[in-house]
């Protein structure tokens, strides 16, 4: 997706070097997700607030105002960015946050302090306010300044890890905030503005177009065990500082919440990532309503779907996504859906990645009832799956094994590497060689089985294939490798009509399919 030397990170300014993989701020916060407690005597009071609000956001219908269809001349163009702008910039809010002990004193308490500074946005008038979960982890101390000058100290009400965002509160009515818009119904092309507070400069605006829409840029992953990413791609100028602030339609709804950028120089390069209002929009309700969001799994095992395997499946086209392995007793198994499924929409959305998919299903809650259109055995089958929560000991079980499953240890009575003359044996006419797995591969890959692409021939038909040496070459039109042994008898046929599909895996742990086309050795 991106360059393999570019550096992806979230935008939030903070006193460290720029140049490396991460969220912004240390280790997650280590109690509770819903870090405000008030007294027992105004518990009543503050439950029914907490409800109205959550059902305000939740029960509010997306805001229809639509941006001028047609825009005469640049005078008209500029008219729309200003009074956007203008009816934008009041609702969204600048955070100081204090990271250190919040008790204590001297010389020592003071070198552990650190400060760190980022946006955020008004989305309730009763002062709740949505910003990423990076800018405020770990915060001893939160301030929030208004456009107007006015300060408050804030509460977290609760976070979300897995989509790095945060809701917080101040004691304050009837503030301006930003209505949601529908985040399904942006296209690759339209005009937004961000919204923030880059470098400590205050409500800054700047403009650009939605570049792409649901990017996986891996970045949400260093600090969650199950990231949910389904990015909106800008090219408006997103800058350190602006974590948490708006990304707006030029209706002045609120579309994304500005989140992480791509450089090199550890400023803007016209790559930022916003989270869609709609996901921002659940997890809101939810951490307000419970303190918590609330989640439906399907207990499911998933991977992109390649042109190779799409052909091997009888799809007209790579589309959908495949389903490698599920759990029983979760949600999908219980419904029927099976392994080698390709999962093509649920409610009527269709989904062509992973992260696409992840996306959908979080924004439903544990006993939702979803319509999830697969193909299986060369034709679409429909079934109905109704969500479950982490609070079914099957779900729990499985989500906690997935995301705890140790890499398999090396046998003692393998080598750590291996005698590439001795140990390596062709695969004739096909020009590549493999060699048994040792415990090190096991490891780098995190596989059991399979065997060991040792080199690939010039010229050869794995090199037309693109077959990559330093593999691990998994399957062959569908039959699990476990041995050299097997090789020489899965790729016996060799007619000009036929081909094999072969199924590798990267260090990175990520499949990808190949097929050796018999026609190339002639």
């Amino acid at each position: 997706m991106f360059d393999s030397n570019r550096r992806i990170k979230a935008d939030l300014a903070k006193p460290t070097t720029v140049g490396l993989l991460f969220l912004c701020v240390g280790l997650l916060v280590g109690t509770s997700a819903a870090g405000w407690f008030f007294s027992r005597q105004n518990q009543q009071l503050v439950d029914e607030v907490r409800s109205a609000s959550a059902r305000r956001i939740a029960d509010a219908a997306f805001d229809v105002r639509t941006p001028p269809a047609v825009v005469a001349d640049a005078q008209g163009l500029s008219d729309v960015f200003r009074s956007t702008a203008e009816s934008v910039k009041d609702a969204v809010v600048y955070i100081q946050v204090v990271v250190g002990p919040s008790s204590g004193g001297g010389f020592f308490h003071n070198r552990m302090m650190r400060q760190s500074v980022g946006s955020g946005v008004i989305v309730d008038q009763n002062g709740y306010v949505v910003t990423n979960f990076h800018v405020v982890e770990n915060a001893s101390q939160i301030d929030i300044t208004l456009d107007d000058k006015r300060e408050y100290e804030a509460k977290l009400v609760g976070f979300d890890s897995s989509t790095d965002l945060a809701v917080l509160k101040i004691q304050a009515d009837d503030l301006p905030f930003v209505p949601f818009g529908d985040s399904d119904k942006v296209e690759v092309g339209e005009w937004v503005l961000a919204v923030g507070n880059p470098f400590r400069l205050t409500s800054t605006v700047t403009a650009g177009i939605v570049s792409a829409l649901s990017r996986d840029v891996n970045i949400i992953e260093n600090n969650s065990s199950t990231p949910i990413e389904d990015f909106i791609q800008t090219d408006a100028a997103i800058n350190p500082g602006n974590s948490g602030g708006a990304l707006v339609n030029l209706a002045g709804s609120l579309v994304g919440v500005n989140t992480a950028i791509a450089t090199e120089s550890g400023s803007s390069e016209g790559y930022g990532f916003a989270v869609p209002s709609n996901l921002v929009r659940r997890v809101v309700t939810d951490i307000i309503e419970y303190g918590e969001v609330r989640r439906g799994y399907l207990g499911v095992v998933i991977q992109e779907m390649t042109a190779a395997e799409a052909q091997l499946a009888g799809l007209p086209s790579a589309q959908g996504v495949l389903v490698r392995n599920l759990c029983e007793g979760c949600s999908a198994g219980r419904s029927g859906l099976l392994a080698g499924d390709v999962i093509l929409s649920v409610n009527e959305k269709f989904v062509n990645a992973p992260n696409q998919l992840q996306s959908v299903v979080a924004s439903n809650r544990p006993g939702d009832d979803l319509l999830v259109r697969v193909w299986r055995d060369g034709g679409p089958v429909s079934l109905r799956v109704q969500l479950l929560g982490r609070d079914d000991p099957s779900t729990d079980g499985w989500l906690s094994a997935e995301i705890d499953r140790p890499v398999p240890e090396q046998r003692s009575d393998e080598p750590e590497s291996y005698r590439p003359d001795t140990d390596v044996e062709p695969v004739d006419p096909w020009g590549f060689g493999v060699r048994e797995l040792t415990g090190k591969d096991r490891r780098e890959f995190g596989v059991t089985s399979g065997v060991f692409v040792a080199y690939v021939e010039r010229q050869s038909a794995a090199a037309f294939a693109g077959l990559p040496r330093g593999s691990i070459l998994q399957s062959i039109d569908g039959v699990d490798v476990e041995s050299v042994n097997q090789i020489t008898e899965l790729l016996s046929t060799a007619d000009n009509s036929s081909s094999h599909i072969l199924r590798v895996v990267m260090r990175n742990g990520i499949p990808f399919f190949f097929e050796l086309k018999s026609e190339v050795l002639n």
